[in-house]
């Protein structure tokens, strides 16, 4: 199978708008709400284009052409941001939206292809893409960010557009070895994760099938998602163009309630009152099936909100508040202990590259050539990054150095993990969802207590890095515990028919919790200085511990909601 290496580095976005515009690297100097209003909506948009990229390859373009198109507006975005201007960086992030749509659901859709009849080896084979996927954002994040803290935001940029590109054109040159696997549009849409969708017996399946085909998507349930998309829409581009540069797309106000906030819940309910009446048209077992799934998205919403502070407030804890300068042996052994996190994830991916090429060099010797060209740049970026920071007497941690830690610990705990889940000690769903939410909260409380002693307002702090590693873990083992949970169940629980539609309302999920993320980690100045930043840290402690042990409690009822399924 071919591989796509890429960079990049999300983190660099929040740093350059908060950084003064007067220092030795400096941003734009932009309130830290009006930021992460921009990042909430740019991480939502980010989990809804794939529905369109998705429909898009499937009816026109193919999956491989549609990953190469995705690539190269990627690139053209990284390319935008570096130039550093205002018009460009609102360009690159668009770009980066649209780009990501096309190349997101369309790389899984190849794998899936790829092992179609192979079932035994699919897990493998989404194992070894997700480990990709946190190599590359563990090296993005960490030469990105370093290029962009110590020499200028525009050389991390730019180091994400250089290897942006290069995996595109490595791709592009392997073609051959996919043979037709994604060269052709699919006659049907299929979201294929895990194996034995909708297991039932031949008589519920029969039951099933006829209620699909007298339950087609009416005109009521089409306008219903067009004014619901509209308004959601509406209130995420409004949100940061009315904080940041005062227009209001919204300028009416009823009662209390803003204009914004008034679609946006009007829009909720348009959604929910969509998704009731879908349901209902069901037979009763593949109704509370979907109810199921319907539940655990709301938990989705909760969780999502929480864990995302580390693209913003975790983001701007490690830079303002976090003691990042060591000196002597504490310095020295931070470099030790960071050279080896670099150096043998390198090693290990560079080794199994090398027996790859060794496999395939005969039929795609140039897509070799292009990826070889890309590791050598990628070790001579990190031996220059080394030679840097051993050069120096003490060390001054990056603050995106910690962005690395979360991918650092799901590529060495997912093994873990994986082998409790096929364990006899594998817990149902809603206990994995509780135990996640647990573990954030738990993450939160490390954060809360080592922020305890920040004075009320205090813009900068020294507090030991410590809490933000063991937050990191622990938010890390509580994304173990849900991120491959959600999609496995709905790909077991929700019939056929309806399995698109649910998939994009599972993104969607994903999506408000992005933009809630963006929301709350926006009030960490208000709170901090009515109060403070360890109360501020509290509150992400207290929410998800109460939604965890609601999920508990009603393991039970979602047990039965499910009808068996595992």
């Amino acid at each position: 199978m071919g591989t796509v290496f890429i960079l990049w580095d999300e983190n660099s976005t929040s740093n350059i708008l908060t950084a003064p515009i007067i220092d030795d690297n400096p941003g734009w100097g932009w309130a830290r709400e009006n930021a992460l209003a921009l990042i909430g909506t740019y991480a939502s948009l980010l989990y809804l284009t794939p529905i369109i990229g998705g429909w898009v390859a499937d009816k026109i373009t193919g999956y491989r052409i549609a990953v190469v198109i995705g690539c190269t507006i990627m690139t053209l975005g990284h390319a935008s941001m570096a130039l550093e201007t205002t018009t460009t960086f609102y360009i690159g992030l668009a770009l980066l939206i649209i780009g990501t749509g096309f190349f997101k659901p369309n790389i899984t859709s190849i794998i899936s292809e790829m092992y179609k009849g192979k079932e035994s080896k699919k897990d493998g084979a989404y194992t070894i893409f997700y480990m990709g996927v946190n190599a590359g954002a563990f090296f993005g994040m960490m030469l990105c960010g370093y290029l962009a803290e110590n020499f200028g935001w525009s050389w991390g940029f730019g180091l994400a557009g250089i290897f942006m590109f290069l995996g595109m054109l490595q791709f592009w040159l392997a073609g051959s070895l996919f043979g037709s696997v994604g060269a052709k549009p699919s006659k049907v849409y299929e979201v294929e994760l895990p194996q034995n969708i909708n297991e039932e017996s031949p008589a519920d399946s029969s039951a099933n099938q006829t209620e699909e085909k007298l339950n087609p998507f009416t005109l009521f349930d089409k306008v219903l998602i067009i004014l619901s998309s509209v308004g959601g829409l509406l209130y995420l581009f409004n949100d940061p163009l009315e904080k940041i540069g005062g227009t209001n797309l919204l300028p009416f106000q009823i009662g209390n309630l803003s204009g914004s906030n008034v679609v946006v819940l009007c829009a909720l309910v348009l959604f929910l009152i969509l998704l009731v009446t879908r349901i209902s048209r069901y037979i009763k077992v593949v109704r509370d099936k979907i109810i199921a799934v319907s539940i655990f998205g709301i938990f989705t919403v909760f969780f999502f909100a929480f864990f995302e502070q580390s693209l913003g407030s975790m983001t701007l804890f490690a830079r303002d508040y976090t003691e990042r300068d060591l000196i002597g042996n504490s310095a020295m052994i931070f470099k030790i202990i960071d050279a080896l996190l670099t150096t043998v994830p390198l090693i290990i991916i560079t080794w199994v590259l090398v027996l790859l090429a060794k496999k395939t060099f005969s039929r795609i010797g140039l897509s070799n050539i292009i990826l070889g060209i890309a590791f050598a740049g990628l070790w001579f970026l990190v031996i220059f990054r080394l030679a840097d920071k051993f050069s120096q007497e003490g060390n001054e941690v990056d603050a995106t150095w910690f962005g690395i830690l979360n991918s650092f610990f799901i590529i060495t705990l997912a093994p873990l993990f994986s082998r409790w889940w096929e364990s006899k000690y594998n817990p149902s769903a809603a206990m994995k969802y509780g135990i996640g939410l647990i573990l954030l909260r738990l993450g939160f409380a490390f954060l809360s207590y080592g922020a305890s002693e920040i004075p009320s307002g205090a813009k900068t702090a020294s507090v030991s890095m410590i809490f933000l590693i063991f937050a990191y873990l622990l938010h890390t083992m509580g994304e173990l515990c849900i991120s491959p949970v959600g999609l496995s169940y709905l790909s077991k629980l929700v019939p056929p028919r309806m399995i698109g539609f649910m998939f994009g309302v599972w993104y969607l999920a994903i999506a408000v919790g992005q933009k809630a993320a963006g929301t709350m980690g926006g009030m960490i100045d208000k709170i901090s200085e009515q109060y403070s930043l360890g109360t501020f840290f509290l509150i992400f402690t207290l929410i998800p511990i109460g939604v965890g042990i609601i999920s508990i409690v009603l393991n039970p009822l979602l047990k039965k909601l499910m009808h068996g399924v595992r």
